[in-house]
């Protein structure tokens, strides 16, 4: 992995580079308004970084600093969502803690005509003793001033920058390309040649995630480096 000083990028570089997509639109940023047309945009995600067939999953083991260890799972359903006239993929993450519930969230995704993975919105819930208890960073593009996101470029270029999702004191992430030539072994595997990107949001300043997904695959691991240090690793993946 490279050191900690060669992977420090500031936003304002990043955006400044002005990188943009394959059809000479930049991507969005902040709290900037994108109209998505439905036509170039559907639930058939092949992106190489992150294919999303129904019937995949991924199962993850996450690591909080109290050694607390939960159990991650994804699965890409068969079931789509239409939001702002784009019919998404629906994507279930269930998360649990020594056989309890904690977090039950269904994501919505598509992939446009560039391999951009739009990220649309969510439905997310905690749970505490068997009982709802919160459904913060719940969104949903279009609605209360929400606005759609990118997951994942489909052309990944270091320095690239570009918002994830958007709503206002809810779910502000962004992240940045630092890196397509890292090298990752997790219970599932050892990888080569996979992107990295860090992760961040004007909502925690001093929070920095670095995520890492394998061509193929998918997310294989995400380190917390600034702000905590949760490590979630991928254990079994799923292929349909």
């Amino acid at each position: 992995m490279p050191s900690a000083a060669a992977l420090v990028l500031t936003v304002t570089a990043l955006v400044g580079a002005g990188c943009a997509r394959g059809d000479g639109e930049a991507f969005p940023w902040g709290s900037e308004h994108v109209t998505l047309d439905p036509r170039e945009l559907g639930p058939q995600i092949d992106n190489p970084y992150w294919p999303m067939r129904p019937g995949a999953r991924w199962t993850y083991r996450e690591v909080d600093a109290d050694g607390s260890v939960r159990r991650v799972v994804v699965t890409v359903t068969g079931r789509t969502r239409t939001i702002l006239g784009v019919e998404a993929r629906v994507v279930h993450d269930v998360v649990s803690e020594a056989g309890e519930l904690v977090e039950d969230t269904y994501d919505w995704y598509a992939q446009d005509e560039e391999g951009n993975i739009w990220y649309l919105g969510e439905d997310t819930k905690e749970f505490q003793g068997g009982r709802v208890v919160s459904t913060a960073g719940s969104w949903e593009a279009g609605k209360d001033g929400a606005e759609a996101g990118i997951l994942l470029p489909g052309e990944p270029e270091v320095g690239l920058a570009y918002r994830q999702e958007y709503y206002a004191g809810e779910a502000e992430d962004a992240a940045a390309v630092l890196s397509l030539e890292e090298r990752v072994q997790v219970p599932a595997g050892f990888y080569r040649d996979v992107l990295m990107t860090k992760e961040f949001t004007p909502l925690a300043p001093g929070a920095l995630e670095y995520k890492f997904y394998a061509r193929g695959v998918g997310p294989v691991l995400a380190l917390t480096v600034s702000g905590g240090s949760d490590r979630e690793e991928l254990v079994e993946h799923v292929a349909p």
